[in-house]
């Protein structure tokens, strides 16, 4: 029921406005967005890499409901990896991109090419991108999307949610030499139909699928912050002889980051997801939909007047 209210919070204008108009909040979002341009982003960016850590940079925002939206979005991602490579910031810091933000559900096509330019800038700068996942309905697209463009861009990383119910399937597939995966558990609301409805069950996929991938001939990347599922991580990876460089952790800035700090500490290559812009309501209400311990921390930040 939390879930559910916040992930409805999230397409609400009006209490946009109001939680934005809340004090409290900035102190908030500071924990989970790294700033609201790039420049911001940058500096966490090297304050985590100054503690060992990798980076993946999302720059937040909606759906690009126009050509000319689609095509800011892909000169940011242009400039910024441009900005981190003159930073000497990469390969340490790569980037994720959804493709509803580079006009997907515009015209898949120019979508490719918007995302066929950042891979290029990536590899320019020395560095990847992994590409998003979204709504089920747009997995088969942006899948495709992933196939054309790792026959250029070989390292382009896909993002697959173990809440679906197609993913040990997509698991197969992806789980070849050179292939880079991250494992989620999703984060939309999906219907049972194609969704996993329970956490066990969330769980027992996620466990399924994460086999799959370290059993596999690719490069695993574990999106958790689940300690069952990390210690499960560690096992596996143990069981199929990968060291620390054949796989990763990934979490979410702001979240555990004594956990991070434990695994890179442990020798794990641990990549933070720090989104940065000033789009970060909705990815504020996903984080508290995800975990109910977030909703404490923003129930004391809105109610501070400092």
């Amino acid at each position: 029921m939390l879930r559910s209210l916040f992930r409805a919070a999230a397409g609400s204008a009006r209490l946009e406005r109001l939680v934005e108009s809340t004090p409290g909040s900035k102190e908030m979002v500071k924990r989970f967005v790294a700033g609201g341009d790039a420049e911001g982003a940058l500096r966490t960016v090297r304050g985590l890499t100054d503690d060992g850590l990798a980076v993946s940079l999302d720059h937040l925002g909606p759906e690009s409901a126009t050509p000319e939206r689609a095509r800011a979005v892909r000169d940011e991602y242009v400039a910024l990896l441009s900005r981190l490579r003159d930073a000497g910031l990469t390969p340490a810091a790569e980037v994720s991109v959804k493709l509803s933000a580079l006009g997907q559900l515009i015209d898949e096509k120019t979508a490719y090419e918007h995302a066929r330019a950042i891979c290029s800038a990536a590899a320019e700068a020395g560095t990847t991108v992994t590409l998003a996942a979204e709504e089920h309905t747009t997995t088969d697209a942006t899948l495709e999307t992933l196939v054309e463009l790792r026959r250029e861009f070989p390292s382009t990383g896909a993002v697959l949610q173990a809440y679906l119910r197609r993913t040990e399937g997509d698991c197969r597939e992806l789980a070849t030499a050179g292939s880079r995966v991250r494992l989620c558990k999703g984060a939309y609301a999906e219907p049972e139909s194609v969704a996993f409805q329970s956490s066990l069950d969330v769980d027992k996929s996620y466990v399924r699928c994460l086999n799959i991938l370290m059993a596999g001939e690719g490069y695993p990347m574990v999106a958790t912050h689940d300690p069952r599922l990390i210690a499960i991580a560690e096992d596996r990876a143990r069981w199929f002889d990968r060291g620390p460089g054949e796989f990763e952790f990934q979490l979410l800035y702001g979240v555990r980051p004594e956990e991070q700090a434990r695994l890179a500490a442990g020798g794990h290559t641990v990549r933070v997801y720090l989104p940065y812009g000033r789009q970060w309501y909705g990815y504020l209400m996903h984080r508290l939909a995800e975990r109910p311990a977030n909703v404490a921390l923003f129930a004391r930040a809105v109610s501070s007047r400092k």
